[in-house]
């Protein structure tokens, strides 16, 4: 199922172990988070590479949650599909990248995934009016993309607050994730002030008990 009870936790594998990437897997899949997060980066939108296909094909083998695929890459409306085919059950594009964004989404949603508008720090939650209501989801970055381990981004729980103040005038059912930064500590106000889905790389992966800090999230 792609929804259980909130807060969804998304582990990112792009902090997982990539010499042991089956075991880390292994783990995800047996703990009590509700998605894989895959960071899909392509050196010209953010300024690091990482996930393609080829890496992207063995979380698929062996993952038994959905994957949540971020795209944070230039033109991404042309590898949808392709995504798609590799197991993507939701995909999430940049709005500072879509320049038809009503038609992405609406090809994302064509091919059977939950599409979701990613927002970067500095672009303001205003910028969704027009959009809110065809998205499943919107992933608020809580820092600036491109690498993990960095510091959350305070201003970020007052864009969850406007972000749902949205949701609710729109009537509309979206989904909050937050992405970047966070932790046991401030996971519970982001969680108050609204956030539904919690993506956390370093967090779990650099924890003593990964399993029992996933537990620890979906707690919250």
């Amino acid at each position: 199922m792609l929804l259980n009870r909130f807060p969804l936790v998304a582990p990112s594998m792009l902090s997982a172990d990539f010499g042991n990437l089956q075991r880390d897997i292994g783990m995800v899949n047996d703990s009590d988070a509700d998605w894989f997060h895959i960071d899909v980066m392509d050196g010209v939108f953010v300024p690091n590479i990482s996930f393609g296909f080829p890496v992207l094909k063995p979380i698929q083998k062996y993952a038994k949650k959905p994957l949540d695929v971020h795209l944070m890459i230039v033109d991404p409306d042309r590898y949808l599909e392709r995504f798609r085919e590799y197991g993507a059950e939701v995909i999430s594009v940049h709005y500072e990248v879509c320049d038809h964004l009503h038609r992405t989404i609406q090809a994302i949603k064509k091919l059977g995934a939950m599409a979701g508008v990613v927002l970067n720090p500095h672009s303001p939650v205003s910028l969704l009016e027009e959009i809110i209501t065809d998205a499943d989801l919107v992933m608020l970055m809580s820092v600036n993309p491109g690498f993990g381990g960095q510091s959350f981004i305070e201003s970020t729980l007052g864009k969850i607050t406007l972000l749902k103040e949205l949701i609710a005038r729109k009537k509309t059912d979206v989904l909050i994730e937050v992405d970047g930064g966070v932790t046991l500590e401030n996971a519970p106000r982001l969680v108050k002030a609204g956030a539904n889905v919690l993506v956390a790389g370093y967090t779990i992966f650099g924890s003593a008990d990964p399993a029992k800090t996933i537990s620890s999230l979906k707690s919250l």
